[in-house]
């Protein structure tokens, strides 16, 4: 009988390469929030996977990046680069047919960490022409000693359950460390704030989701068993605040019942959500509001 595996597997790449669509696929829930968006994840996300024989914390981290103008931009990319020194494997996510300078940025910090690294090959279902995917993955393997590179769609169930059994195989021996009920190391205010932060993004598209953070201040009970939450909106500049409610309050109306919709499914129970809209000027170059914000 073969010993039961445990570890930290670090989803590393650059901003928008899919590490949190992979992450919600391997665990088959939604962990981490998703956008087109670059730079949609700012923190450490941890997602948990049990099978008979292992136990695999896959940690989502937000995309390296070489653009380090804000106090956020820089913790961020810390962020990431710690996950990677804390992991007994890295997942170098790269986007099939594509490798920039962002990608070179992501591989040497992998390399840095000094861990067995998995080159996992993303959107293979979207690789045009076809027949350049061979000779893609020939020159990725000239670039570092990969412990495995495999090719996968976010989208194939196959294709994620064959990657969490080839990760399992390259985990340390060791008993689980987590309940086995357990889905994520995440309270449920984080993942609250979390997805009203993703329909914010998704609602505002172009015009100013880097501004913007999401802090659940309360929540309570109400008799009828609906969960009251209570939630503000940060932006950097007053000039934010209107395009964030809209023309008569509609667009935060809009943002409320998309997250409301969406985190009574999520949560498994109805809730209420109170959203309110506040300035607080350069809050992504302000050490004391990215620590409260629980972003450093």
């Amino acid at each position: 009988m073969s010993a039961h595996r445990c570890g930290f597997a670090a989803l590393i790449g650059r901003p928008n390469v899919g590490k949190s669509t992979l992450l919600n696929a391997l665990t088959g829930h939604k962990i981490s929030i998703v956008s087109p968006k670059p730079q949609t994840t700012r923190h450490r996300v941890l997602g948990l996977v049990n099978l008979p024989e292992a136990q695999i914390a896959f940690v989502d981290t937000p995309g390296l990046h070489r653009q380090e103008g804000r106090a956020l931009n820089r913790a961020m990319n810390r962020t990431a680069a710690a996950a990677a020194l804390d992991a007994d494997l890295i997942l170098f996510v790269v986007e099939a047919l594509r490798f920039g300078d962002e990608d070179e940025l992501a591989l040497q910090r992998a390399r840095e960490a000094n861990r067995p690294i998995v080159a996992v090959v993303n959107k293979v279902d979207t690789a045009r022409p076809r027949d350049k995917l061979l000779p893609y993955i020939a020159q990725l393997t000239a670039r570092h000693a990969f412990a495995d590179i495999v090719p996968v769609s976010a989208l194939d169930a196959g294709d994620m359950r064959r990657l969490v059994e080839l990760i399992a195989r390259h985990l340390p021996e060791s008993p689980p460390l987590f309940p086995a009920e357990q889905l994520t190391d995440r309270s449920e205010n984080f993942r609250i704030a979390e997805v009203i932060r993703e329909k914010l993004t998704l609602e505002l598209n172009e015009e100013l989701p880097y501004g913007i953070a999401v802090e659940v201040e309360g929540t309570g009970e109400e008799e009828d068993g609906q969960l009251v939450v209570s939630a503000v909106i940060w932006v950097d500049r007053s000039g934010q605040k209107p395009i964030v409610i809209g023309a008569k309050g509609e667009r935060l109306k809009r943002v409320g019942g998309s997250a409301r919709r969406e985190l009574n499914q999520l949560l498994g129970r109805r809730l209420h959500l109170n959203l309110w809209v506040k300035v607080r000027e350069d809050w992504a170059d302000s050490a004391h509001a990215l620590r409260q914000l629980g972003l450093e």
